[in-house]
């Protein structure tokens, strides 16, 4: 059996300002066509297909369309489950009956959970569900974090499951070993929202979304297909792909990816701001892609994102290097006034602490004749 791994496709995704629907859309026809060619025999959607539990509307209308051009039009079966940013309740409706066409949509979970069986396979459907939920489903005092929740979860799985055929575990976790992005909303606070690796030692295929990176974890049966697109700068230098899987009746598979084509990536560019408005540099740029631009110039700029935007019209974060730099001086910057210091070597020090400029001759004579003045106008001298 053939089927593709892909999660967290987030439509209706807000990045700096900006909805990112045409770009999914634009993304996701790619991805139609790469289910024509591939004539799988289901495509598994591990969670996150949208953004927020209340979508915005053209969000809705292209999950709509893309869901039946794949079901219908394809003729291909989809299982898909809610992710932490779904609202489980919306993605449930229609459930009952999406089966009959093949569409195995699973928002909430349920004590049952009954395998989705195709061409030989079970798809074990696990949506995003905080411990609290399991805990109170499964009548368990003993749950309180999701390697308490995923073990119980599993555990009801194994109890009805066949090990002499080939198991698919589709899921929605942050698994120990993992990397994470700027993107992905944290699950839990401090280690409660992971759950490690061997709980899904039963299962031929581990079939993951919440980490955007297909290089998100190292392991021989457990993937993350990644994001559909980079959402944020922290994804900039990220590969996007998807998996498709050949798996065969011992629960044996082999594993590929192919990578989608933006059409207007996501980068980071410094330089100075000469550099960067220069035709000989910017003419051999995609000048439309979305960019954080850090600037290397000192001193005071003049408008420097306008004048950016008219060459790069998607500049949607601009900083500037010594800006950052002084920030983190600034942070490390101590309390000096206990030792024995002039005013001018006390400026000095608070000069080469807060800035990356040097302290020269000039500006030290500039500052003595100032501080002198000062003194001797409150009588210090």
């Amino acid at each position: 059996m053939k089927f593709i791994h892909t999660a967290d496709w987030h439509l209706g995704k807000l990045v700096h300002g900006i909805y990112m629907t045409d770009e999914q859309r634009y993304l996701l026809n790619q991805f139609l066509e790469v289910v024509a060619e591939e004539k799988p025999d289901a495509v598994v959607i591990a969670g996150d297909l949208y953004d927020r539990s209340v979508p915005p509307t053209n969000a809705v209308e292209l999950l709509d369309e893309i869901l039946f051009k794949i079901n219908v039009e394809l003729n291909t079966p989809v299982v898909a489950i809610a992710g932490n940013h779904d609202s489980a309740e919306r993605l449930s409706f229609g459930s009952s009956w999406y089966r009959h066409s093949h569409f195995y949509l699973t928002g909430k979970l349920a004590t049952g959970l009954q395998p989705v069986r195709l061409n030989g396979v079970n798809f074990h459907l696990v949506p995003y569900t905080e411990p609290g939920q399991v805990r109170q489903l499964f009548d368990d005092s003993s749950i309180h974090s999701h390697q308490d929740a995923m073990k119980r979860i599993i555990g009801k799985i194994e109890e009805n499951l066949n090990p002499n055929e080939p198991n698919v575990f589709v899921g929605h976790a942050f698994v120990l070993g993992g990397s994470t992005c700027e993107s992905e909303r944290t699950l839990s606070v401090g280690g409660s929202g992971c759950v490690t690796s061997d709980l899904f030692a039963p299962f031929s295929y581990t079939a993951l979304g919440h980490l955007h990176s297909p290089d998100a974890i190292r392991h021989d049966t457990i993937k993350y297909s990644g994001s559909l697109m980079k959402y944020s700068f922290s994804e900039a230098t990220q590969r996007k792909a998807i998996s498709i899987i050949e798996i065969d009746e011992k629960g044996s598979f082999t594993h590929r990816e192919r990578s989608l084509t933006p059409k207007q990536d996501m980068r980071e560019v410094s330089g100075f701001l000469e550099e960067l408005l220069d035709p000989q540099f910017y003419e051999k740029q995609k000048q439309d892609d979305y960019l954080k631009v850090t600037l290397l110039d000192e001193g005071s700029l003049i408008d420097p994102i306008g004048k950016l935007r008219q060459i790069y019209p998607n500049v949607l974060h601009l900083e500037r290097k010594i800006e950052t730099v002084d920030q983190k001086k600034l942070r490390q910057f101590s309390s000096i006034r206990e030792e024995k210091k002039s005013e001018l070597d006390l400026f000095e020090q608070f000069y080469t602490e807060m800035t990356t400029s040097e302290f020269g001759t000039e500006k030290r004579e500039a500052m003595a004749s100032i501080i002198n003045n000062v003194l001797k106008e409150e009588g210090q001298k």
